[in-house]
Order: C-alpha cells, then structure tokens, then sequence
C-alpha cells in the first residue's frame, strides 16, 4: 500500500528501507484516485516511535493511504521536540469540520489515572463524539480502547493487581466477522498495561461483540456498532524490541517490573526476543481498512450524509 506523508517526516526513511512504498506529497497530487483518509490522534509520548509503528502497520493492502497526524491542544508532550509535533501535527480544532474513512486513537501511559483526571479528558471527549458523525470507522487502541468504552458505553477500567506485560496467547470467538478473517486459531500480542475491563461487564453488554480473547489477558478485540468502533486492548502494532525497551527503561528507574511474560527466549533478557505477533497484527490493519473503512465509506465524503 502507498502510504502518503509529508516529504520531510523523519520516519519516511526507516520506512522506505522497509521497502514500504510512501508516497511524497508531489506525488500524490499528480495521481487521479481518492486516498482513504486516515486520522491518527497520537496520544503516545515517543510519537515518533508510534508513527513508525502504525504506519508500517498500515502498509499491506494495495489501497492508498492519506495519513494525517493529530493532537491534542490541552496536553504538552515532554517525550517529543515541539518542533516535530508544530510541524507534523494538526491540533483537533483545525480538522474538526473534516471526515475521515478511518481515525485512530492510540494509547497513554496514563492508565491508572482516573479519566477525567486526565488533562486533556475534555477534549478527548469531544473528539470521540466527533467521530461519530465525521468517521466510518475508528480503530481505539490499549488505554484508547479503554477510554472509548467508558466514554461510549459507561464500562470503566479496572486496576490490576500487577501490570499485564508480556506476549499473550489468545483465541478467536468468532471467526465469521472480516475483522478476524484470516486468522488463526489462536495468535499472540503483546499487551502493556495496568488496567483492564471486565470481560462479564462486555459480555453481558448486547451492543459489543467479543472477537478474541486470552485466558491471562482477559478481552484482546470487540467492536460495536458493525464495526463504527473497534476495540483493541494490546498493542499488536509493537516492534520487537518495544517490550523490552519498557523493562530496561523501568529497571533503570528501580521499578519493580517483572520481565515480559513470553517475550524472551527461556525468559532472559539477554536473549533477544522473538517477533510472533507481525502476522496478525497486519492481518488485522488490513482487514479493518478493507471490511469497515474501504469498503464501507462513499467516495465523496463530503457529498455525503452525515454517518
């Protein structure tokens, strides 16, 4: 898939040794096809990281991709320059009157905070109904996941007793859905977190379908709304070594952090670790943009009633 992005972003050149096909500017305006239209609210302190990760998730399907970068106004990253996110990034108020095919929410390290402690909780809010009315699908990841439940549907996180790290096994429920076609039996992800969601408060809801869950890690993906809105608790969008740079980063610190369940070759750190979760990570990007963003959006979405 060509993924199109703006000349200068520094992650452009780590993809194109990937041999990801991204599409410069220049380019994209001398081809006569619509993009789909992906807004990416990057709530992550390494943004630069994230971009890097998502967007190489974006890459396999032959669809064009038009990725803008959003953020928050009512929040200062201290993890990414501000001369990166003033260059890169689009502040909600400056596309709120734009729609999008599909829009993602990712995670924060904020989990243990209560929602409306968050400083940028209110505007958040306002994005998510936004979404409602501007976006075909959106994809929420890790805390967004967790957040867009209890914004939509009043189910709230609750505190582990330790944090879910590691890379867990899970089982698909219902392998009918296209979100999950492809998938096998049973796949791995990764997951980073201190908090969760009732799996009975899920399962008792009517308007949520659970599609894959673990027996540790408790509900990975459910969806609502036919797909308008998708959950994702983990973070299957992770590079091989992100878990590991969290647990040394949290031993340097003197955390108390155990080592990632799963992730290491007989659990030694000095080992490197694995990649076992890329296949269904992609195969889940692309079936989200074919099933619920391509081939669900009009090709004038301007054109067209509000969703």
């Amino acid at each position: 898939m060509p993924i199109r992005v703006q000349n200068d972003l520094p992650v452009k050149e780590i993809l194109e040794r990937e041999n990801i096909f991204v599409m410069d500017e220049y380019r994209a305006t001398h081809q006569d096809i619509r993009p789909i239209s992906i807004g990416l609210l990057n709530l992550m302190p390494l943004k630069e990281d994230t971009e890097l990760q998502i967007l190489r998730s974006l890459s396999n399907t032959p669809i064009q991709i038009d990725v803008t970068f959003v953020r928050v106004s009512s929040h200062v990253s201290k993890n990414t320059s501000t001369s990166h996110i003033l260059k890169f990034y689009e502040p909600f108020k400056n596309i709120a009157d734009n729609k999008f095919d599909g829009f993602i929410i990712t995670g924060a390290p904020i989990e243990q905070m209560p929602f409306e402690d968050v400083d940028y909780w209110r505007e958040l809010e306002d994005i998510m109904e936004w979404t409602k009315t501007n976006v075909t699908s959106t994809l929420h990841l890790c805390w967004g996941a967790q957040a867009g439940l209890y914004y939509h549907y009043g189910i709230d996180k609750v505190q582990l007793p330790e944090k879910m790290f590691g890379v867990f096994k899970h089982k698909v429920r219902n392998r009918k859905i296209p979100l999950v076609r492809g998938f096998d039996d049973v796949f791995y992800a990764p997951h980073s977190r201190h908090t969760t969601i009732s799996q009975e408060l899920l399962e008792k809801d009517e308007r949520i379908t659970i599609l894959a869950d673990s027996k540790e890690a408790g509900v990975f993906l459910c969806m609502a709304k036919d797909g308008r809105q998708i959950f994702v608790m983990g973070h299957p969008e992770y590079d091989r070594m992100t878990l590991d740079s969290e647990y040394k980063r949290d031993r340097v610190k003197g955390l108390d952090i155990q080592v990632p369940a799963n992730y290491y070759p007989d659990n030694d750190p000095e080992n490197k670790p694995e990649l076992i979760w890329r296949a269904h990570a992609n195969n889940l990007y692309s079936n989200w943009l074919n099933y619920y963003v391509y081939q669900m959006t009009p090709y004038d979405l301007y054109g067209a009633p509000a969703f």
